[in-house]
């Protein structure tokens, strides 16, 4: 296919995807209150223009980041195979079977991994939380997690998976392929590479939301990042494996348990 088509091909995508991710950024606010009631107090403006900026502000970024991550994902294999089908009507080659409800159980797996592993290392390595969770309601906490459900599947793989993880994979395959261009394939040492940063990067993005409930310290850095970094692992093999679509799927499966299920069935608890 000719380049410039493919560019507007690619352009378009990403719009819609960020238009999508702004409406996510909305979606968000009620988690973000919750967890951390004073968090825009100092902000010299209503909440309702600090929201609409950042809808506007994440529209923007996102349909920035999800064309540059097109863009180099045609050369190493990665990219969003159903989108390109539905809306551009062009079908990638080869392109691997989405395996959706495959994707959602990965999703929540990796979520129960992160609860286990969670419930080993909270009592050694988080202090006394600054909210008070006797304030918190189960249904009303679930209802704000599934809200935010869709910030993290959308907004968040757009930028570590789509964006980021692509990113490594395309520098890692120009060096190894330097000379003799790319072939639309990844290597799985530099698939894997790229998981890796991309999955620790995932983790340090939590920091900032631990430090409003927890502080930061040794213990909660650690803590925060290995558990994130679980999910961003298995995030990262199903967008290497099918695409950006089923990450998604996977991501929001995940948070569907860690912030919907949990908050129902362990109202007290914050994660």
């Amino acid at each position: 296919m000719p380049a410039r088509p493919r560019l507007r091909q690619d352009l378009r995508i990403a719009v819609i995807v960020a238009a999508i991710a702004a409406v996510a950024t909305v979606a968000v606010f009620p988690y973000l209150l919750q967890v951390a009631p004073g968090r825009f107090d100092a902000v010299p403006a209503p909440l309702w223009a600090l929201i609409a900026i950042q809808a506007l502000q994440m529209f923007v970024v996102i349909t920035l980041l999800a064309w540059a991550g097109l863009r180099m994902g045609h050369r190493v294999g990665l990219g969003s195979p159903l989108l390109q089908r539905w809306i551009n009507r062009h079908a990638t080659p080869a392109a691997p079977a989405p395996r959706p409800w495959h994707s959602a159980i990965l999703g929540a797996a990796a979520a129960v991994a992160i609860l286990l592993l969670s419930s080993v290392l909270d009592p050694w390595l988080l202090p006394p939380a600054r909210v008070d969770m006797q304030d918190i309601d189960g249904a009303g906490s679930a209802l704000y997690g599934l809200l935010a459900s869709f910030y993290g599947g959308i907004v968040e793989e757009v930028q570590l998976r789509l964006f980021l993880m692509t990113l490594v994979a395309w520098g890692l395959t120009w060096l190894a392929r330097r000379g003799r261009g790319f072939d639309g394939t990844l290597a799985p040492g530099a698939a894997w590479t790229a998981i890796g940063v991309a999955a620790l990067l995932f983790g340090a993005g939590h920091l900032p939301m631990a430090a409003e409930i927890w502080g930061l310290d040794a213990g909660v850095i650690a803590r925060t990042v290995l558990l994130n970094a679980i999910g961003g692992v298995v995030f990262g093999w199903v967008f290497w494996r099918r695409g950006l679509e089923m990450a998604v799927v996977s991501h929001f499966a995940a948070d569907i348990v860690l912030h919907v299920l949990v908050p129902l069935l362990l109202p007290r608890t914050i994660l």
